[in-house]
Parts: C-alpha cells; structure tokens; sequence
C-alpha cells in the first residue's frame, strides 16, 4: 500500500534497496549488514514537483538514473525495493476523529470523505495511505497521505522496468521522523529547496503534519510558519512545544536555530543519524535505514 507506516512493514524481511528520490537526484541505499549509499544527480529540470500536476518533466534522464542505480546491483530475479517520494508530491495531514471503526473498509470510507474537503482532486480515484493513533477518550489521530495515482505510477514505473518492485512506498518527512527523538512534543522543520515540511510529534506520536511552498527559504519566509505552528501547538496541545529540529537548512541550521531560541526561547537542534547528518535529499532514506537497523 502507499505510503505505509514503516514499522509496520518491518516484521518482515527489509528490501534489498531503498531510493530517495528528489529534484536534485536520487539517494540510494543497498542495504546489508553496512549500508552502501550512493547519489545519482539528476539534470536541472527533470523533476518539478507538486501534489497537482504531472511530476516527471525529462522522462529520459529519470529513467536513465534508475537504470544506471540498477546496474551496479544487478539481481537474478525481481527485487522488491523501497520508493520514498518528494513529500510535496503528496499532501499529508492529520485528521481527529471522536472515534474510529475498526473495519478497515469503513476506515478507507471515513478517511477518504474526510480528505474530500481539503485535497483540491479526486480523492476516489487517488492514492490514499493511513495510520491511527489513539489519543485519549477513544479519541483517535490518523495520520493520511494522498496522492493522484499518475503521480505516483510515473514514479514507480522506471524502477518496475529495471526489475524493481516498490513494495514500500513512503514520503521523506515520514520516513526521516524515524531520525527524530520519541520523547517530549517537538516540531520538526524539514526543508527541501522552497518546500518546508513540518511534523509535531508528540512522544512519538504525529498530531501536526503540513507541507507547503514558500516564496524563498529565508529565514523570514520559515519563520513565517514556524511561529504559528508553536502556536497552534501550545493552543491545542495544551503546552508549548519542547523543541525545535532542523533538517536540510545546511550551511544556514545553526544560524536559524539560534535566532529561534533567541526570539523565541525554544531549544534547538538538527537531526542527525548514525551515517551522517541528513541533508535535503537523503533525509527520508536514512531515516529508514534507522527503522531498520532499530527492528
């Protein structure tokens, strides 16, 4: 199914390889008992992403990638693999519920209605992803993903022609949340080219996610949503959040982090992962590594 909650796939073997993909390029990760990681940049152009129109611009070159990732892991017989997407080329948010069925066919009918309001295209015949998350009361937050199915076809179709087969299908910010500390109520703040993506995770658990454009990645531009984020946290989550962690702001993260704690009083800090210190285009796949090496 796309975009499942990662633990819930790791009872199960892990795939041979997992592909981050991005405008930039693609992250690829052979996975053993050492992971291998690699990245194949990609041609200025070849991808433009969005959740509302066609995503692959230079199908050649985005082809020709994958095959060249494929080759210096040739397999014998078909391999399933790990896809995680550009989260911009989804939406993502998490809706509350009172309460829950417990039939999976009434969820998907409950969540797809849900989604109908605020997804700008047909959610009946679009991608749709979802975990719940009790709250309290029986009460339940479920975290949802959707995406037109072209758009997510156009991405796995060079892999399944190279012998590949997506059995996971994820977004980067979900899979990079694996990187994030499960203790206290953080906001993450994930930032790839102009995308920001935010989670709020409170103990673990996902009670915020939103990804948007912004007009540039100046700090004014993040600070713009950041702060009505820790607002909106405080107002409805009863407290203010603990911390703040940056991923992708490079060069700019420490700069950023200190000008939020110092206006703001809210302690920061960047993901990181064993392998090295996630950046806008591998974010997602070494978050999942880490999901792996933890099961």
């Amino acid at each position: 199914m796309l975009l499942d909650r990662l633990k819930s796939i790791l009872q199960d073997p892990p795939p041979g390889m997992a592909f981050e993909i991005s405008e930039a390029g693609i992250a690829a990760a052979r996975i053993s008992s050492r992971a291998e990681l690699e990245f194949h940049p990609f041609k200025p152009g070849t991808l433009s992403i969005s959740p509302l129109k066609e995503n692959v611009v230079d199908s050649d070159e985005f082809v020709a990638a994958v095959r060249t990732l494929a080759a210096k892991h040739p397999a014998r017989k078909r391999r399933d693999v790990a896809l995680i997407l550009p989260d911009y080329s989804t939406r993502m948010t998490v809706l509350d519920f009172d309460s829950f069925p417990s039939d999976p066919k009434e969820q998907r009918s409950l969540v797809r209605f849900r989604l109908k309001r605020s997804v700008p295209f047909d959610v009946e015949s679009a991608a749709v992803s979802y975990f719940a998350q009790p709250v309290a009361n029986k009460k339940v937050d479920v975290v949802a993903v959707v995406a037109p199915l072209e758009i997510v076809s156009r991405y796995e179709a060079p892999f399944r022609a190279a012998g590949m087969n997506p059995g996971l299908v994820t977004t980067s910010a979900l899979a990079a949340a694996e990187l994030a500390p499960e203790n206290g109520l953080a906001v993450l703040a994930k930032i790839a080219g102009r995308v920001l993506s935010l989670l709020v995770r409170d103990k673990g658990a996902i009670r915020l996610a939103r990804c948007l454009e912004l007009a540039s990645a100046e700090w004014e531009e993040v600070a713009a949503v950041l702060i009505p984020t820790f607002v909106y946290v405080e107002d409805n989550l009863g407290r203010p959040a603990d911390k703040l962690i940056l991923c992708g702001f490079g060069a700019h993260a420490e700069e950023v982090g200190r000008r939020f704690q110092e206006e703001w009083g809210v302690e920061t800090e960047i993901l990181r992962s064993p392998l090295r210190v996630p950046g806008e285009n591998d974010a997602g796949l070494l978050g999942y590594l880490r999901s792996i090496a933890r099961n």
